[in-house]
């Protein structure tokens, strides 16, 4: 049973059946039921996205964001898309590198072959280790794939899946940095109210005389209806989150998010345990191993996959089977357009994280209504590159 510590989703329940004769489900075939779309080409795309103003958390001051577009070409001409990042400019190569490692893997299947891709590349990533830069790249193909397997069979990912909701409750993230002064939180905040939003996060600089004044600000612009959550960017100790957590606690916290390095289950669950606040945590593990050593350490109350991270849909459905098998919910991580499909296939998905930096990239934008963000039926994810945005932004 969930324990009342959980953020539970909310809205449209209803469960969409039926699919497998959905219109458009035969593209994939011949007339004599033969498969026929192939994978031919895999290409990627170097982009630069600058922010107007940088942005910062406990960790890192963020000045743009460079980008991955991934690109998989049939010989039916219909391609699938997908998009990976960094905030290290640096960084990028090394996974334009990794992407182009794995092509072998993927080259000649067809779309639906996800799990074979994934078994073979598994298997060749097995010399430099299974968390990291290679399961980013083995994440960046597999979410092509699906959006290619959505594309060619006429289906949102989510009905591929099997849908169990049509809108998304959404928290605002793309604001309250710690680069802004408390007139500017205040600010922001008013202005994801009037957007819409029911529920928003701050980042945390981990010290009670910098952090609580901002979230006593905060609380009391937004009003006690509105969810608030805490963000620490593993930038704590256990004794001082506890010590944080347990002042915050008077201001109605919905979660408090990575107080302590990714790594360190065991402090994180003796957190976890000495405060009345849900502990969030997720996004820094890799695979479904990760986060079974999370669960069995106790060391979270909402897990928090990231696509790029976890290893792509394929690996973030199992994460979220693992997570429903012990009654735990499922919040997104970043790429709020393509978790969205995801989110909206999972029975114990709650919130979505909602930014939009890699917005400009897309052609369609995200929907809302009432604080929901709604679960688009269009194949794929749902959202295609934008051709003219993608060429501004090459590198």
């Amino acid at each position: 049973m969930m324990s009342d510590k959980y953020v539970l989703a909310s809205g449209d329940e209803s469960v969409n059946v039926g699919i497998a004769a959905a219109p458009g489900a035969s593209k994939l075939f011949h007339s004599d039921g033969s498969r026929h779309v192939k994978i031919t080409e895999l290409r990627t795309l170097p982009l630069s996205l600058p922010l107007e103003k940088p942005i910062g958390n406990a960790t890192a001051t963020i000045h743009s964001f460079s980008c991955l577009a991934i690109f998989l070409d049939t010989d039916e001409g219909v391609t699938g898309e997908n998009l990976i990042f960094t905030i290290r400019p640096e960084q990028l190569p090394l996974l334009d590198s990794m992407v182009k490692l794995l092509r072998e893997a993927v080259i000649g299947r067809e779309p639906d072959e996800t799990e074979a891709f994934w078994a073979e590349a598994w298997r060749r990533i097995n010399f430099i280790g299974f968390a990291g830069v290679s399961i980013m790249g083995i994440a960046a193909i597999d979410g092509a794939m699906w959006d290619l397997r959505g594309r060619a069979a006429g289906l949102c990912i989510s009905k591929l899946v099997g849908r169990a909701r049509d809108a998304v409750p959404a928290y605002a993230s793309g604001g309250l940095w710690l680069t802004q002064s408390v007139s500017e939180l205040v600010a922001e905040a008013e202005a994801f109210l009037d957007r819409g939003f029911t529920a928003m996060k701050l980042r945390l600089a981990g010290r009670a005389e910098i952090d609580l004044p901002r979230l006593k600000a905060l609380r009391e612009a937004v009003g006690g209806k509105v969810a608030l959550m805490v963000d620490a960017n593993q930038g704590m100790t256990a004794k001082d989150a506890i010590a944080l957590g347990r002042e915050m606690e008077a201001f109605d916290i919905a979660w408090f998010e990575e107080p302590l390095p990714a790594h360190d289950l065991e402090h994180l669950a003796e957190v976890r345990v000495a405060l009345q606040t849900p502990i969030a945590s997720g996004e820094n593990e890799y695979t479904r191993y990760g986060f079974r050593r999370m669960i069995e350490a106790k060391a979270a109350d909402i897990l928090m996959p990231d696509l790029q991270r976890v290893g792509g849909v394929s690996e973030f459905l199992k994460v979220g089977a693992l997570a429903a098998a012990h009654d735990l919910p499922v919040s997104s991580h970043l790429f709020p357009e393509m978790s969205l499909q995801i989110m909206g296939s999972l029975p114990n998905a709650t919130l979505l994280e909602h930014l939009e930096w890699f917005s400009p990239l897309y052609q369609e934008p995200m929907e809302f209504k009432d604080g929901m963000a709604l679960v688009p039926d269009r194949p794929g994810w749902g959202f295609t590159f934008d051709q003219k945005a993608l060429e501004h932004h090459k590198i």
